[in-house]
């Protein structure tokens, strides 16, 4: 599938940038719903033991949790969410927020950082490349399916660590320039992830404490379960069979994150209003905003380094949903009616699940042909 870049990395305003941002936020129509009455229909839509729509409009925020399983012990809102591809965006930004410090350009060749004595080639492929899907790696690294089987049902990413998929990429072998096609990719996330951590010299759970989950002050978020008792259990297909805490492996900047619904909807009230960010945040908050690629037929797919991005009839709206072996999440935003939506819940991702369309449809008041679970448009997408 091939892409078309906007140069420069990592994105001024240019010919997708439709944001105005003199233009007036749109007011809510009269024939809407008021937001309680909309969240506890996306709640008894999404069909899954544990619910949670946390939403948040002109400043005014909204949650409402529910479910068909009893209540756990803490209150549903408090708990800690696995949000799998949705943890991208978390990296995106980190990534933005190196590049706007001055300590990358997004041009630096991944082997050069992760090997420093190996020749890059002459096509290297970038941290631009990795992060914007565009590197040319599949999906999953070689060697994953057989290695992660004995625990395909329960955690088959803890079975390839970090050595692993440095490894892995630097054994692959390119079948196409990076930069001429778009294919999502869990491996190049990763990848990107320990780049990052090699060229700061930071390990990834550091670096993105320290540059992106502390200055937002989202003390609710980590990259692992807990004894805490603060994290939700995850379900199955059947929304009844617990499912084990989910470990990333070696791809943490792929799919890592767990939030309470409050932090994540603090992260996604950030972007909305990236001048009331904190200032070193700031600028990168502008920049994920920014379109870097369009794909597919006629190119009407956009992308920023952090989101997917669709038009609306009064603006662009920013998405990234995610999923794990036992839950959901959706992440996403409008600048032009200034609202913000997180959605988590407690099922995993099945054929013709209600979840992140129903989350999708109320940021978006119902436009059609909702994404799959991690925002792209395959079918069974979304792990993490």
């Amino acid at each position: 599938m091939t892409t078309r870049s906007l140069p420069p990395w990592p994105g001024e305003h240019g010919l997708l940038d439709a944001e105005d941002p003199n233009r007036t936020p749109v007011a809510p129509r009269a024939d809407v719903p008021p937001d309680d009455r909309l969240l506890a229909d996306a709640v008894t839509a999404s069909d899954a033991p544990d619910v949670v729509f946390a939403l948040s409009r002109a400043g005014h925020r909204t949650v409402l949790s529910g479910g068909t399983a009893p209540p756990p012990p803490l209150p549903r809102e408090n708990l800690r969410y696995e949000i799998g591809s949705a943890s991208k965006t978390f990296t995106g930004l980190l990534m933005a927020r190196l590049t706007h410090a001055g300590v990358l350009t997004g041009g630096e060749p991944a082997t050069a950082l992760l090997d420093r004595g190996r020749p890059v080639g002459a096509t290297p492929v970038t941290l631009a490349h990795l992060i914007t899907h565009t590197s040319g790696l599949p999906a999953l690294p070689a060697g994953f399916i057989r290695q992660g089987l004995p625990a395909w049902h329960t955690n088959p990413y803890a079975r390839f660590p970090a050595a692993q998929v440095v490894d892995a990429y630097l054994r692959h072998r390119q079948r196409h320039r990076p930069g001429t096609r778009w294919r999502y990719s869990n491996f190049g996330v990763a990848v990107l992830g320990h780049a990052l951590a090699a060229a700061t010299g930071t390990p990834w759970e550091d670096l993105l404490t320290d540059q992106v989950l502390r200055p937002l002050g989202l003390d609710g978020t980590t990259l692992r379960a807990d004894d805490s008792g603060l994290d939700a259990v995850g379900h199955g297909r059947d929304g009844e069979s617990p499912v084990p805490p989910f470990d990333a492996g070696g791809f943490q900047a792929a799919g890592a994150v767990r939030a309470t619904p409050y932090d994540l909807l603090a992260f996604l009230e950030a972007q909305l209003r990236p001048d009331g960010a904190p200032p070193v945040l700031a600028p990168a908050l502008r920049a994920v905003r920014r379109p870097v690629l369009r794909r597919g037929l006629t190119h009407r797919h956009v992308h920023t380094i952090a989101w997917f991005r669709h038009p609306t009839d009064g603006g662009p709206m920013f998405f990234h949903s995610g999923a794990t072996l036992g839950q959901q999440a959706f992440l996403g935003f409008r600048p032009d009616t200034g609202t913000a939506l997180a959605a988590v819940c407690t099922r995993r991702f099945r054929a013709h699940d209600p979840f992140v369309a129903t989350a999708y449809a109320l940021l978006a008041e119902d436009r059609p042909d909702p994404p799959g679970a991690d925002g792209t448009y395959g079918a069974g997408a979304g792990q993490p």
